[in-house]
C-alpha cells in the first residue's frame, strides 16, 4: 500500500515539472504610434519573435520603413488608422524612418 502511493506521489510530480517545463514563453505584441510626425516611442525594446504595430494616428499618411538595405520591413502607406505590423526575427538595432517624411525616425532594439 505504501509503495502504491509513493509511485503515485513520484509520477504527478513527474507530470506536474513536465508540465511547467513544456509551457512555451509567449512573444509579446507591441505598440508604436505615429502621432504628430513622430514615432512614439522613439525607441522600443523587444525580444526575439515580438511582433510591433505601428498604428498612423495622424490625419496624413505615413509609412513605416527600415533604413538598412536590404530593408527588412516596409509598410505601405499608411492612411489615418491603419496599421502595419512586423515580428522581429532576429536580434539586432533596427532604425526606420516614413519615406513620406524622412526627418521622422525611430528604432527598434531586438534583444
Amino acid at each position: 500500500m505504501q509503495r502504491r502511493t509513493m509511485v503515485r506521489l513520484v509520477m504527478t510530480s513527474l507530470v506536474v515539472r513536465a508540465g511547467t517545463a513544456a509551457t512555451p514563453a509567449r512573444a509579446a505584441e507591441l505598440a508604436v504610434m505615429i502621432d504628430n510626425f513622430t514615432f512614439g516611442p522613439a525607441e522600443l525594446s523587444v525580444s526575439v519573435g515580438d511582433k510591433v504595430t505601428w498604428t498612423n494616428r495622424d490625419d496624413i499618411p505615413h509609412s513605416v520603413t527600415h533604413a538598412a538595405t536590404p530593408r527588412t520591413f516596409k509598410s505601405s502607406v499608411l492612411d489615418t488608422g491603419d496599421t502595419f505590423s512586423f515580428v522581429f526575427t532576429a536580434p539586432g538595432t533596427y532604425h526606420y524612418f516614413c519615406s513620406l517624411h524622412p526627418h521622422m525616425q525611430a528604432t527598434v532594439v531586438v534583444k
